[in-house]
């Protein structure tokens, strides 16, 4: 066999095999141009990413309905969830209930700090309690778009790193948001 020159490139063609179908999370009044540079960034390594705003979707106020369909219709089939946090994403309420279900699954869930990432006074990244309980517990994956975007084997290693852990490690206990909230 001929190894390319560029072991990014082979390392590249090496994940390639597996595509990986994944969900993504994030809040689209605040986070659509990073979700828009995310799918023209990786839409040929995954055979499937979601640009659902579920908000206008599921038209319900009761939240175990909208839970069900959240689980059966977004998250099933899928290998992880990514959670991309801006500004206003620890107060999503959509957000949360997409984490949930996701947890629920046992599926694998990745964060990402955006640049508008919003920082508390101790400037550490605000983000949405149930995945800050799965960061500390080690279940979730963390890291920065800079990162993420930079080499498309990036996602790939985190997407493997990811569905590999241990669903032991989920946290998963808190009460789900019952509404958006406001900063």
């Amino acid at each position: 066999m001929v190894l390319p020159n560029d072991l990014s490139e082979y390392l590249a063609r090496l994940y390639a095999v597996v595509k990986r179908r994944v969900f993504i999370s994030y809040h689209h009044g605040g986070d659509q141009v990073y979700y828009d540079a995310f799918s023209r960034t990786f839409h040929d390594g995954y055979e499937a990413i979601f640009d659902n705003s579920l908000e206008r979707q599921i038209d319900s106020d009761d939240a175990n309905y909208v839970m069900q369909r959240i689980r059966d219709e977004f998250i099933s089939g899928t290998s992880f969830t990514i959670v991309l946090c801006g500004a206003n994403t620890p107060w999503r309420k959509y957000v949360d209930w997409e984490i949930k279900a996701t947890l629920d699954k046992g599926h694998g869930i990745i964060g990402v700090e955006l640049p508008s990432c919003a920082k508390n006074f101790q400037s550490q990244s605000m983000v949405p309690g149930r995945l800050f309980d799965n960061i500390q517990s080690g279940y979730a994956v963390w890291t920065t778009w800079a990162h993420l975007i930079q080499n498309i084997v990036n996602l790939k290693t985190l997407g493997e790193v990811a569905v590999a852990k241990s669903a032991s490690s989920i946290q998963n206990s808190r009460e789900m948001m019952a509404r958006n909230m406001t900063v």
